[in-house]
């Protein structure tokens, strides 16, 4: 029965071995999640929506650590000059890719071949001079197509059925002609062939059936471009036409919009200025645009204009957008008046210098003041446009009837005051721009602030706003804004602003978004955001805090999105506790951060986005989790990983992060726990097992054990020779009687030994062990009265132990064992050499434990 209860117990601590095994291999580590040259947006877990970005990164070619499934591909401005036909092989998924700006000369036969799902594709300023006509075989998903700003000389073929847009501008075609793109009808629905220098122009056969933009602008060569359209129904779908800067003949020009006129909307004509052109400037007669009747957006920015015909647009009863930019425009033309339609007017960029109400869009003028312009009038007006005037001051009430105004653009001028009840009025007014003026922080309170119940952007950035301390306002300046959402404060000038009052955004309790980069600060009071329950994104970058707080960010556990590059930060453990479970986008870039702790990442529990690029960062061991973890992690992508460089210590300065041997530093606390926990484990049923099967074994080692070490202890002091004793006599108190009556008497009374004895040889005050040592290597033999109290003795069974060190160790016969009762050989096994020198050695027996004719005497006597 013992031994079957061993073998199944062994058998249960194999398998138990066997799944701790399994379970470790379970623990494989993921790939990282950050590429060496490029950017991923996305995740890796739902590839169809996954963005590699290698944009401006010095390539010379195509990256080959790209994940197979990405949808979106963006290696536009690099120094690529060729594609090779296997670049993008495996990439089955790809459906846009960008390759925009560039040195591409080369594109090999059958490079794009692998891309079946492929929907649009950038191949605009690069130096391509020819196509070949295979290039595109089997893309029969493109629908979008970029080849403008190259050297293509001859016009390609392209033969995609259901290619909608297609960009040939700024190339050197001097032709074009649609029995080159296709034979049979396709589905393209724009077509950019501006700026090159064309000379024909010719469609022969209705293969554009589905046309709506047409940009021939700054075409033809010399004043001259051949206009043939066989059939005018070719082009009838087209409603967008530019022909801004066209070098063409006024017949021609009406040629080509008599072309359109039936189906035409937005005509553009920017710049024809030049006398050799169109023969616009300075005016523009109301019988050139009479045929373009259903048009609803015009273009004549950029075209000298100095006054407009009456009826220059009365045969336009449809227009909605009329776009007068760029002229030389000095009050608003009569023209614009009896258009009922009409909905936007541009005449930005002119040189008006005195306000009317019909302005709907007036940037980039002299106006100086208002001068109650808006007081009647405009109900329906819903953005003005004021930005990039001379405006010094906003009085009260200056936009009051404007009731249905949504957007006010007051940026860029020198407003310096603004009175109270500036805004009132505006009930649903939603964004108000005030940035890059002269507005100070006395400007900035709530009696100005107030009847704007709806509005949710607000801009008062790049002005001279000012604090000396973080001490309460009173009133602060926003409790009136309870819907605002958006706050931009950023770069006041002149390093103003430096502090942030504790209660500046005290009533902003639907405030989403806070920007206030560039403002000198220096620290922020914990409560700053306590107003603010619902903060999701936040931009504190450019200032000088050096150290932040956890407790700042409390009052936001809603926050997204965090900004603080550039702060002279130099560690994150303020994220440490400051309940920020919800952000996903944290970039820290540019600071003085060397050392990134574990605890500050697993605080983030969200984070998916992590920009730390220019740190110094230390490259040693204190450093190793966190480049372990950005190789392994596949959550968070770090941006920039591969560029990351060390400034210490000094000679691994400008080493990248990554290249730095750190392996041996880096502690996998798993692995020991693991093993730690798996060695107690099997130690802890070893013992049980030891102690339950070999109970007396483990004792018996135990003591040899003890043995030993007194034995090697006291080798070197005791000599061998000159022994203090005849004899040593190991005995149990229970076996003394007959010790005492029968063995003493006889030895060193008839035989005149000096025997060494417990009760009488042991020195007082001296440890047992160090007397039984000097006994039995003070004597020339040891006598062993043997019984089963003796067996079950420890200080018997250290006496025997330390006398079988010198039998066999020193190998001498100094051992005598005498048996007083009969004893069975299994009672002995514990007993290892006890045992073994039984069976190889004779020793002295008592007959029936009677002292009478006793031959143990006879046999001592012997010696």
């Amino acid at each position: 029965m013992p031994g079957k209860q061993s073998g199944s117990t062994f058998s249960q601590l194999r398998l138990f071995l066997c799944f701790l095994m399994y379970c470790w291999g379970l623990a494989d580590p993921a790939c990282g999640y950050f590429l060496k040259n490029c950017t991923i947006r996305g995740n890796l877990s739902d590839p169809s929506n996954m963005k590699v970005l290698c944009e401006k990164r010095n390539l010379e070619v195509i990256p080959k650590d790209i994940p197979r499934k990405v949808s979106v591909f963006d290696v536009a401005m690099n120094n690529i000059s060729k594609i090779g036909k296997l670049d993008f092989k495996g990439l089955s998924n790809l459906k846009i890719l960008n390759m925009s700006r560039n040195q591409i000369s080369q594109l090999d036969n059958g490079s794009l071949r692998h891309l079946e799902a492929f929907q649009e594709l950038g191949l605009a300023h690069n130096r391509l001079t020819t196509l070949s006509d295979h290039l595109f075989q089997g893309l029969v998903n493109l629908s979008l197509l970029h080849l403008d700003n190259n050297f293509i000389e001859v016009q390609p073929i392209i033969q995609l059925p259901h290619l909608q847009e297609l960009y040939i501008g700024s190339n050197r075609f001097t032709s074009f002609q649609s029995q080159e793109i296709s034979n049979t009808s396709i589905e393209l629905r724009l077509l950019d062939l501006s700026r090159n220098p064309l000379g024909i122009f010719r469609i022969t056969a209705d293969v554009l059936p589905y046309l709506e933009v047409l940009d021939i602008a700054y075409c033809g060569q010399l004043g001259h471009m051949e206009w043939d359209v066989l059939n005018r129904y070719f082009l009838s779908n087209v409603n967008r036409l530019n022909l801004s800067g066209i070098e063409i003949s006024f017949e021609r020009m009406g040629m080509v919009l008599q072309t359109v006129n039936s189906s035409l909307v937005h005509l553009r004509l920017n710049d024809l200025v030049n006398g050799s052109r169109l023969k616009i400037k300075g005016n523009l007669s109301e019988e050139f645009l009479q045929s373009c009747k259903h048009m609803t957006e015009v273009d004549i920015s950029n075209t000298g204009l100095t006054q407009l015909s009456e009826f220059s647009f009365r045969s336009m009863e449809q227009i909605s957008a009329l776009k007068l930019g760029h002229n030389r425009l000095s009050h608003v033309p009569k023209a614009t008046r009896n258009l009922p339609t009409l909905k936007i007017l541009d005449l930005s960029f002119n040189i008006i210098n005195k306000l009317e109400l019909w302005i709907l869009k007036l940037g980039s003028n002299k106006i100086l003041t208002l001068n109650e312009a808006f007081m009647n009038g405009l109900h329906k007006l819903e953005t003005l446009n004021l930005a990039g005037n001379k405006l010094s001051s906003i009085r009260k009430g200056e936009f009051k009837s404007l009731t249905s105004l949504k957007n006010v653009l007051l940026f860029d001028n020198q407003i310096a005051s603004m009175e109270d009840g500036a805004f009132e009025g505006l009930v649903n007014l939603t964004e108000l721009q005030l940035d890059s003026n002269k507005i100070t922080q006395t400007d900035i309170r709530n009696t100005v602030l107030t009847g704007l119940p709806l509005l949710r952007t607000l801009d008062i950035s790049c002005n001279y706003i000012t604090y000396v301390n973080d001490d309460k306002l009173d009133p602060p300046p926003f409790s009136h804004l309870t819907s605002l959402e958006n706050l931009r404060i950023f770069s006041q000038r002149h390093k103003r602003l430096s502090h942030l009052p504790i209660n500046f955004l005290e009533g902003l309790k639907s405030l989403l978004s806070f920007q206030a980069g560039s403002l000198n600060i220096k620290d922020l009071h914990p409560n700053t955001f306590i107003h603010t329950p619902r903060l999701w994104f936040l931009d504190i970058s450019k200032n000088e805090f050096t150290a932040l707080t956890p407790k700042l960010f409390h009052p936001t556990p809603r926050l997204n999105s965090l900004y603080l590059s550039k702060a002279r930060l130099q560690s994150l453990d303020f994220l440490i506790g400051a309940n920020l479970s919800r952000v996903t986008f944290l970039q820290v870039s540019k600071n003085d951060i060397t050392v990134v702790n574990e605890t500050v990442l697993q605080s983030l529990p969200a984070l998916t986005y992590l920009d730390m690029q220019d740190n110094p960062f230390t490259c040693g061991c204190s450093d190793a989790w966190f480049v372990q973890w950005m190789e392994s992690d596949n959550q968070t992508q770090v941006v920039g990983a591969g560029e990351f460089t060390c400034n210490y210590p000094a000679d691994l300065k400008d080493t990248k992060l990554l290249d730095v041997e750190l392996q041996f530093c880096t502690v996998d606390l798993g692995l020991y726990c693991y093993i730690s926990t798996t060695c107690l484990v099997l130690l802890t049923l070893v013992a049980s097992f030891a102690y339950h099967f070999l109970k007396w074994q483990v004792i018996y080692g135990y003591y040899l054990f003890l043995a030993f070490l007194y034995d090697t202890k006291q080798r070197n002091k005791l000599t061998p020779h000159g022994c203090q004793y005849d004899a040593f006599i190991s005995y149990n108190a229970h076996d003394e009687p007959w010790v005492l009556r029968e063995l003493l008497p006889e030895l060193e009374g008839e035989q005149g030994w000096k025997l060494c004895l417990h009760h009488r040889d042991f020195q007082p005050g001296k440890p047992i062990i160090d007397n039984i040592m000097d006994g039995i290597y003070g004597s020339r033999k040891t006598i062993c009265v043997i019984s089963h109290r003796y067996l079950e003795s420890e200080w018997c069974s250290r006496e025997i132990q330390v006398a079988s060190f010198r039998l066999f160790d020193e190998q001498k016969d100094v051992l005598i064992l005498v048996f007083l009762e009969e004893i069975p050989t299994h009672q002995l096994s514990p007993y290892h050499r006890m045992r073994k020198l039984v069976k190889r050695r004779t020793y002295l027996k008592t007959k029936d434990g009677s002292a009478e004719e006793n031959p143990i005497l006879s046999g001592v006597q012997a010696l």
